[in-house]
Formats: structure tokens, C-alpha cells, sequence
């Protein structure tokens, strides 16, 4: 409707405003949300950290303290209990 030979003015602009600013952030938005569901789940690249005791059991056999054999069945022995 024209409004005395004036037009629409703004009341008719704004709409257009609101969707060229909604739009590109609708899809930067839907862009961005879409590449995380589709990132992979963070794997841990570290391994997991040896327990102090099996380290001290390591360090022991390099050393010469203790063999082979009595170090494996330490070994088992740490492992058993630890769960």
C-alpha cells in the first residue's frame, strides 16, 4: 500500500535487513556445528603412564638386582593385585 505517494519507507526494508544478516549466520552456524559433529573423538596420543611400581621393578632388573624370572613373576604378581 502506498502511503501518500511516499512508498513503503523502511517498514518495508527491514525485513530484508534482518534477513541478509540472519542468513550467512544461519549457515556459518550450521557450517561450523556440522564439522564438529563430524570431527573425530580426540584420540590420546600419549600412552597411558607405566605405574611406579612396574618402573621401579624395571629399573631393578636393568640393574641386576633381581633375574628374569623373578622379575616377571614381581611383574604378575603387581598386575593381579592392581585390578
Amino acid at each position: 500500500m502506498m502511503y501518500h505517494g511516499y512508498g513503503y519507507g523502511m517498514s518495508a526494508a527491514w525485513p530484508l535487513i534482518v534477513f541478509a544478516v540472519a542468513l550467512p549466520l544461519l549457515l556459518l552456524a550450521t557450517g561450523l556445528l556440522v564439522a564438529q559433529l563430524h570431527r573425530p573423538p580426540a584420540a590420546s596420543s600419549r600412552p597411558e603412564p607405566e605405574p611406579e611400581a612396574e618402573r621401579v621393578l624395571a629399573d631393578r632388573l636393568a640393574r641386576g638386582e633381581i633375574d628374569a624370572e623373578d622379575y616377571e613373576q614381581r611383574l604378575r604378581t603387581l598386575r593381579a593385585t592392581r585390578r
